[in-house]
């Protein structure tokens, strides 16, 4: 017989806050790509008609609307009020446990979609540094602007699974660079950006704040302006919260 505590029902005030301000859908496929990673879509009539541009964020609450999780949407069709994501399960918090367990046909609440990394602004090519969390956001940049030069270099724990993911999201030209214990991988990301200045590329880095911040000092060595930089933490070791 298991012992592990039920979770405790949603209290009034998260109920009411949810009902006031999230959206209810339901998610209508589950797709695992690779060990850890999985495409969801949601529909819902609560999701048609929204304005929604790459980089923007949801929240999707974990049984209250005071434990959520930010995921960035890959697409959003507002005319028949469907949205896709890939999840990416890299720890043992709420987000994980929700991503294995979930299945066609659950519903879930979202919040937004709410403003997050502002890439509208960035002129030239666009090279996208991340990882596995980063994926999502790289396929919806490609997608949304067909015109425009995109380049992906990902930092990963398993480069096989990783580019699995990458070839079916159509980034199978992204550089993938196992992860090391002690950051040693980011030397070789770091002079891929660094090839990529002269052209006139535009900087996108998100992902783990501390391989963010030091590819980001990585720039400003290499005096790129603060202009052709967009950068987005979505998690690190041993924090929560982030997004």
């Amino acid at each position: 017989m298991s012992l592990r505590p039920k979770p405790k029902p949603p209290g009034r005030l998260s109920q009411a806050l949810t009902r006031l301000l999230m959206k209810r859908a339901t998610i209508v496929a589950v797709e695992p790509l690779a060990p850890g990673f999985r495409l969801i879509t949601l529909e819902g009539p609560a999701l048609a008609g929204v304005n929604w541009t790459p980089g923007q964020k949801i929240q999707i609450a974990m049984g209250s609307a005071f434990v959520a999780r930010t995921y960035t949407p890959m697409a959003w069709d507002g005319s028949a009020g469907r949205t896709q994501l890939l999840g990416y399960a890299h720890g043992d918090g709420p987000g994980s446990a929700w991503l294995q367990a979930l299945e066609a046909g659950a519903e879930c609440d979202i919040f937004g979609p709410r403003p997050s990394l502002d890439v509208a602004g960035l002129a030239g090519p666009v090279a996208v540094f991340g990882d596995e969390t980063s994926m999502g956001l790289a396929h919806a940049l490609a997608a949304g602007d067909g015109a425009r030069t995109l380049s992906c270099a990902f930092e990963v724990g398993d480069v096989e699974n990783a580019k699995a993911v990458a070839i079916r999201l159509g980034l199978s030209d992204a550089v993938l660079f196992k992860r090391s214990p002690d950051d040693a991988h980011l030397e070789a990301m770091a002079a891929v950006l660094a090839s990529q200045v002269a052209t006139g590329a535009s900087f996108v880095l998100t992902g783990r704040a501390g391989a963010i911040q030091k590819l980001r000092q990585g720039l400003k060595l290499h005096e790129v302006s603060s202009g052709r930089i967009a950068t987005k933490a979505y998690w690190a070791p041993g924090k929560v919260g982030l997004d």
